[in-house]
């Protein structure tokens, strides 16, 4: 539980960075990259998620039998969010930076910047849906707590039981899976853009290529690291979700160590994949180094 809290206290910290250094960049010029643009609204909803969740799993953890519906609800509609702006953020990159020649790459490489400000408000509208469904689960729940004190006959119970089982299950599976394949895709395409291009590279033996071989051999790296870290909490959130590997009580606090442990991580990768972001935390160090 310690471990879980100081972890939960580190990601909020992340987020809280990324969105004042950004928020003051965007004051500062008064524009932002489609990049930092994405950082920042991530940033806002970790920040928020990783209140949500320390709310929720105390709550849930310590009054089991009383259905914490707000804090469920608001569970609902933030978890979703970090899936669908990472994966809008991989596309912007493989759109961006994959050298593909094919004319819906070179499309949407003329139209990306425009369409962000768009899938940042269908991402967020996505997750608003998952309200609806929040909220008639839960009221399903109640229904069926109210039914079991005041009905003999447990038949219909049972039936409400496994069919609120199978209306539980169907959500994640639509709500996350989406993004994550979008996400896979996308960073499985700028992967092999960019081993393409640092074959080519390669044939070349002048200083510059070889700078540029160890930029690309750089960022083949880091986006291996992003690709094994998103993966890993998708499917620890998935499994914590179905809750059919473990038991949940005995192993609860284990489990959200584990998941939050790989969130702190990612959410390190991604301040590193910012320039601006990079460049604070660049001057800070040497900041303290010099002090």
């Amino acid at each position: 539980m310690v471990i879980y809290v100081v972890e939960s206290l580190t990601i909020i910290m992340q987020s809280g960075l990324i969105v004042a250094v950004l928020g003051r960049e965007w004051v500062q010029v008064k524009r932002l990259s489609p990049v930092d643009v994405i950082l920042t609204s991530l940033g806002i909803c970790r920040f928020c998620l990783q209140w949500a969740s320390m709310l929720y799993n105390f709550c849930s953890y310590f009054n089991p039998n009383y259905v914490f519906w707000y804090y469920s609800i608001t569970w609902d509609f933030l978890n979703p969010l970090p899936f669908w702006l990472t994966s809008l953020l991989a596309v912007v990159y493989c759109v961006k930076v994959s050298s593909f020649t094919h004319p819906t790459f070179l499309w949407l490489r003329w139209r990306i910047l425009r369409l962000v400000p768009w899938l940042l408000l269908a991402s967020l509208l996505i997750s608003g849906v998952t309200l609806i469904s929040s909220a008639i689960r839960n009221h399903m729940k109640i229904q069926i707590i109210s039914m079991e004190h005041f009905l003999r006959n447990n038949t219909m119970v049972e039936r409400l039981k496994m069919l609120l089982k199978k209306f539980a299950l169907s959500q994640p599976v639509v709500v996350l899976i989406i993004p994550f394949l979008l996400f896979l895709a996308s960073t499985i395409l700028l992967m092999t853009s960019l081993s393409q291009h640092l074959e080519q590279m390669q044939h070349h033996n002048t200083d510059h290529s070889n700078s540029s071989v160890n930029a690309h051999s750089t960022a083949l790296r880091s986006l291996a690291i992003f690709l094994i870290f998103f993966t890993s909490y998708f499917l620890t959130i998935l499994i914590s979700i179905l809750s059919i590997l473990y038991d949940k009580r005995s192993w609860f606090w284990v489990w959200e160590a584990v998941i939050y442990a790989i969130v702190s991580v990612q959410s390190t990768s991604l301040m590193l994949s910012s320039p601006t972001l990079k460049k604070v935390l660049k001057v800070r160090c040497w900041g303290l180094e010099a002090a």
